[in-house]
């Protein structure tokens, strides 16, 4: 008859450190593999035995009377029963002989318990004969049938609760992982995107099919072993799958803005890491991508949503200049044979400015270093022409971009000081027109 250990519970505080315990096996095909539980469940040691016919445990004892022994099965320490059956003592020990797997024990010795669970491994081996690709497909997991068992290990605390034991089985393979390694990020400067090949190593508590992995990006043999018992005693087990064709895709992208080193251009620069400012902005973009993806796509857009691609480039790397006011999206995408699995890369906002144009009426080109050069000020003019005449109509010089002055010379020789005249037609990445003229004077300057 079952009967109630009260004790248990009011003494669970005391339990007997597993080193005071010194359990010692005798009579195993291997030795016992002793795992250290979580504290919840109350355990102070989970004992695996390769298998327990013939199996006895053994606790320092000063006589015979000293320990008691129980046993508990799926219902807990709060109904163990007292074992008297096969237990001995001789040279300090006391023995229990015949030990049962998958059943909890306590021993209890001087008013103090010690608690552990022992599993009978030859109940849940671990085995595997052969590993392939699964009917089922999906873009984030590989999928794989395997054949073998490697059943869940569950064993019980002392208040009856069900935990499972990690098998440790292993599933190695191949796959790839964007490069970030040549980054400078004090440089400001990106590498360019590329994928490397490593190795990706996955655990198991217990042997699943379909087993469902992280997608492997490349071709690649999926190597089942395990589990950590068998590892332990020297027997471990393995399969080895043929070479499976990727099916997911994964894509890493870069973009970088041309920067122009012009003074008298106003919000050149991308800045805070953003892209655009002043038009014209040239950008260059490329992509890398993995093994399974045939189709390959830069898509440019006005719309963030890119319903409406106005513009789409099917290489890996391109080149573009932003002409038009306001925001332009770009982005990757990628896609595997069937376009069931796609990839897209960051999106790219490209936000160009507002156009302006502002002349200067004079400068004086003495060569100290201050205001020696005639120079517009502008931001996002895409087409520019400007003539420079005298008073008598005489061309002085002509310009046709705006980062370009004049620096008061004409035919090599610096002018005198006065009046000059320009004429410009200019035109804005806003669609703005600028049909200016103006008067342009000399000054300060001793020829």
């Amino acid at each position: 008859m079952k009967r109630k250990l009260i004790i248990l519970f009011s003494t669970l505080s005391f339990a007997i450190p597993s080193k005071s315990a010194q359990l010692s096996w005798s009579g195993e095909a291997k030795p016992v593999i002793s795992i250290v539980p979580s504290s919840s469940t109350g355990l102070d040691e989970v004992c695996v035995a390769y298998q327990t016919d013939g199996l006895s445990v053994g606790v320092p004892a000063a006589s015979a009377s000293e320990v008691k022994w129980y046993r508990y099965s799926t219902l807990g320490g709060g109904y163990a029963e007292e074992v008297t059956s096969g237990v001995s003592y001789a040279d300090g020990q006391s023995v229990l002989g015949r030990v049962e797997g998958d059943m909890g024990y306590i021993v209890e010795t001087a008013g103090r318990q010690y608690c552990f669970w022992v599993v009978d491994y030859s109940l849940h081996p671990f085995s595997v004969t052969s590993v392939s690709e699964a009917a089922e497909k999906d873009c984030s997991f590989t999928m794989l049938d395997v054949n073998g068992k490697g059943e869940e290990i569950v064993y019980y605390g002392i208040n009856g609760r069900r935990f499972t034991l990690d098998r440790n089985i292993t599933v190695s393979y191949l796959t790839l992982l964007a490069d970030t390694q040549n980054d400078d990020p004090s440089s400001g400067e990106t590498a360019t995107p590329a994928f490397v090949e490593v190795r990706r190593e996955e655990s198991f508590a217990s042997l699943q099919s379909p087993l469902r992995v992280p997608a492997a990006l490349c071709p690649t043999e999926f190597t089942v072993s395990g589990d950590r018992f068998l590892r332990e005693w020297g027997e471990e087990a393995e399969a080895t799958s043929a070479t499976i064709a990727p099916y997911a895709v994964a894509t890493v992208t870069t973009a970088r803005q041309e920067q122009r080193d012009v003074d008298n251009e106003v919000g050149s620069g991308s800045g805070g890491g953003s892209f655009g400012g002043s038009a014209p902005c040239r950008m260059s973009f490329e992509a890398a991508v993995t093994d399974g993806a045939l189709f390959k796509e830069w898509q440019i857009s006005r719309s963030q949503e890119f319903d409406d691609a106005g513009l789409r480039i099917q290489e890996l790397s391109f080149d573009y200049t932003f002409t038009e006011e306001g925001q332009t999206y770009v982005r990757f995408i990628c896609a595997n044979a069937d376009g069931s699995c796609e990839a897209h890369g960051d999106v790219y906002t490209i936000s160009i400015g507002t156009s302006s144009l502002r002349c200067p009426n004079a400068f004086s080109p003495n060569g100290d270093g201050v205001n020696d050069e005639w120079k517009v000020s502008y931001s996002s003019i895409i087409s520019f022409e400007c003539h420079i005449f005298d008073r008598y109509g005489h061309k002085m010089t002509s310009l046709s971009n705006p980062s370009q002055g004049w620096d008061g010379k004409y035919k090599g020789k610096t002018v005198p000081s006065g009046a000059y005249y320009y004429v410009i037609k200019a035109k804005g990445a806003d669609g703005k027109v600028y049909d200016l003229a103006g008067d342009i004077n000399i000054v300060n300057y001793k020829q």
